[in-house]
């Protein structure tokens, strides 16, 4: 299994744009990192939602004659990694569903921690799910809301599910981009010409050549129409709200060239690769990363600690996700494939090597013995994120507890099993010092424990499909 964790999702909108469509699929291809099993982009037309979702990337499920046949000037799209749910094109977003308050189209980033409890209530009362997804309990509590106005029942189904969410929501009208009361999961919106996108991450943007406006707020819904200025409302007062921003899109999901919850993704990362320097220094003669996203900080290290940086991985971009292969010795070959040793860099060297986390250890390990199999002299291995030790629940596949490697074993043991003259994580003080933002504005459940909002018990992956 890979070191890293999975991804999760990635959402785009444009509206009153022309092209919509066209403009959604580069956007989600800009967001591509953050879902890889599923693709889907939905838009209005004659006073119902039609949509195109397949799984695979975003390339592959898209032709030009798709596109073509979605033209609009509004558009809804989706990728998908599946933290709830199987990975299955019945689970792919946006989801569509013809309710008595209208057809809607759904697209999530997140996870809901109240969605067991509440899809049993609503089967209960004899609805039918169509998904293992808990972003289907979001448009049957919108369906059944007994408030006359539309809007009304939005508010008051968003004040009745808990946990993290990042929506985008698509009537036959408008779009509605709604952020969760604790902003877990980036939500940005920018214009374009004179119509409006919205978008996970800043990245997908720069694109499509729109100009950043801001962020939506936590607890904020914000209603897109063509042709119309931006309105907003909330469904929870500011004075209510209480910022948990996950620190983990700086540490890994995010792209280096977005700005995400207010700072770059690249100067964090940097800035934790020079706290980590002072933190833990290294008798060594270069800095090298685990590529991409340890490229940052091992910048910030090489900087702060004035030891040449140097490319010892190459990355083949063309090579899928680790993870994904069918058997472990099919994963141990797949690890070779993505990156590449420049023999000639390591050498005789003694090597700092940075890498953004360790989750289980198993490819950190195989780096570490193609080092010393290629001569290097010493190999110390530095973390720009404290160890994980808890698994999530708000949107970031993240194993169980048992299997995270900081979860079962201490760092002087961690350093031996993945075969290192020494191992140094950085503290979750010097990762919070990276960013612009008190403690008390990220979720840290993950280093910590500390979960900002409760957990239903024995929440995990497939609890819908156990039902």
């Amino acid at each position: 299994m890979s070191d890293h964790p999975r991804e999760f999702c990635g959402l785009f909108a444009a509206v009153g744009v022309a092209a919509a469509a066209e403009k959604t699929y580069f956007g989600l291809y800009a967001l591509q990192h953050r879902g890889q099993e599923s693709a889907g982009i939905a838009i209005p037309r004659e006073g119902d939602i039609i949509a195109h979702r397949g799984m695979g990337l975003v390339g592959d499920v898209f032709s030009q004659a798709d596109l073509a046949r979605l033209a609009s000037n509004v558009a809804v799209g989706h990728v998908r990694y599946s933290t709830t749910g199987s990975s299955n094109v019945a689970n792919a977003q946006p989801l569509v569903a013809k309710t008595g308050k209208g057809p809607l189209a759904l697209a999530h980033n997140g996870n809901l921690v109240n969605s067991s409890s509440l899809r049993a209530e609503y089967e209960a009362h004899g609805s039918i799910f169509q998904t293992s997804t808990d972003s289907e309990v979001i448009l049957h509590l919108l369906a059944h809301r007994p408030q006359d106005r539309f809007e009304d029942a939005l508010v008051a189904t968003m004040r009745e599910i808990r946990g993290a969410f990042s929506l985008l929501l698509l009537t036959p009208d408008e779009v509605i981009a709604i952020r969760d009361s604790q902003g877990f999961r980036p939500l940005v919106i920018g214009s374009l010409g004179d119509g409006f996108v919205v978008a996970s991450e800043t990245c997908a943007f720069d694109l499509v050549g729109a100009k950043y406006l801001r962020e939506v707020e936590p607890g904020e819904m914000v209603f897109l129409a063509p042709g119309r200025p931006l309105r907003s409302t909330r469904f929870v007062a500011p004075a209510e709200t209480k910022r948990a921003h996950c620190i983990f899109e700086h540490v890994y999901f995010s792209r280096p060239d977005s700005r995400v919850f207010g700072d770059s993704v690249h100067a964090v990362r940097r800035r934790c690769g020079e706290i980590l320097a002072e933190e833990h220094p290294a008798p060594a003669d270069i800095v090298m990363p685990i590529p991409d996203s340890g490229t940052s900080a091992a910048l910030g290290y090489a900087r702060a600690s004035g030891l040449t940086f140097e490319m010892g991985f190459i990355r083949n971009h063309y090579v899928g996700r680790t993870f994904i292969q069918p058997t472990q010795g099919t994963r141990a070959a797949d690890v070779g494939m993505k990156l590449n040793l420049v023999v000639d860099v390591v050498r005789g060297k003694r090597v700092v090597i940075v890498d953004d986390s360790i989750i289980r250890g198993t490819t950190s390990r195989a780096h570490v013995r193609r080092l010393r199999a290629a001569g290097a002299r010493e190999v110390h291995m530095r973390i720009a994120c404290p160890p994980v030790r808890n698994p999530c629940h708000y949107g970031i596949d993240f194993p169980t507890k048992t299997e995270l490697i900081a979860a079962q074993h201490d760092i002087p043991d961690i350093a031996k099993i993945l075969e290192v003259d020494s191992l140094g994580y950085l503290s979750l003080d010097g990762l919070l010092r990276a960013t612009s933002f008190g403690a008390e504005s990220y979720c840290t459940a993950c280093y910590s424990g500390k979960y900002p909002v409760p957990i239903e018990a024995g929440l995990d992956k497939f609890v819908l499909e156990r039902r």
